[in-house]
């Protein structure tokens, strides 16, 4: 695995992306940074982070999506890979708030944004950007975010955290083909407040109650409202309210 370290970039993303134009890049090439000062979530959100404190990386993943209908596989592949690389440092209460919002309990730890590059002899490539809130312990109103310091009260290793993410995508990644049922099963699992009767917000803005069931083959969230109608949604198309 090739690691490149900056101390500070606009976004880790954008850093491999002109990386990957420049030259060849070999597969599970990391980028991390200390300071990223344009960070992106999903749909265009702004990530901030405080210098030095947490885990900000992108990683390349090729030889892995061969057909843009599947393009969600990968989120589902790194939302796992992050999920038991944190259970293993004993970090409580994980579960994925869809699509790949990272939480401890009822709290935001981290995020992910996958950005995929469909070339001419239909190969796909994915940088994968993961932030992590690691040793930060004061958030500025973000009511709903923390860290993994905060939780357990103990400093943790970025680097080594980095290095374990990167091997635990490696290996869902080579147990895809056989145990794909099982991992999606998995994702469905860990989703935050699923079967749990809850509000959520429209982009009208209306409001009604449902359920979480789990999510389609192309990673839309199902939702059984409260007068029993099914539900899909793709992403910014419904808010969770909590």
């Amino acid at each position: 695995m090739r690691l490149v370290k900056l101390d500070a970039i606009d976004s880790t993303n954008d850093f491999l992306k002109d990386l990957i134009r420049q030259q060849n890049v070999e597969n599970f090439t990391v980028i991390s940074a200390e300071n990223q000062t344009k960070g992106k979530g999903q749909m265009g959100a702004v990530w901030n982070s405080e210098q030095g404190k947490n885990l900000i990386m992108s990683v390349l993943i090729k030889d892995f999506l061969s057909d843009p209908k599947d393009v969600f596989d990968l989120n589902i592949v790194i939302s796992l890979a992050v999920i038991r690389s944190l259970e293993q440092l004993n970090i409580p209460k994980l579960s994925i708030k869809w699509p790949n919002d990272i939480m401890s309990d009822n709290k935001k730890i981290g995020g992910i944004l996958i950005e995929n590059s469909f070339k001419s002899d239909q190969s796909i490539a994915s940088i994968v950007g993961i932030g992590l809130n690691v040793n930060q312990t004061h958030f500025e109103n973000l009511p709903q975010a923390a860290s993994l310091a905060l939780i357990t009260r103990n400093t943790f290793d970025k680097e080594a955290l980095l290095h374990l993410i990167v091997d635990e995508i490696k290996g869902v990644i080579n147990s895809w083909e056989t145990d794909t049922t099982t991992l999606k099963e998995n994702y469905s699992n860990l989703l935050f407040n699923k079967d749990v009767l809850m509000p959520f917000q429209k982009t009208d803005l209306s409001i009604f109650m449902g359920i979480i069931e789990g999510i389609t083959a192309t990673g839309q969230l199902k939702i059984v409202s409260e007068n029993g109608t099914l539900l899909d949604f793709d992403i910014k198309e419904v808010k969770m309210l909590f």
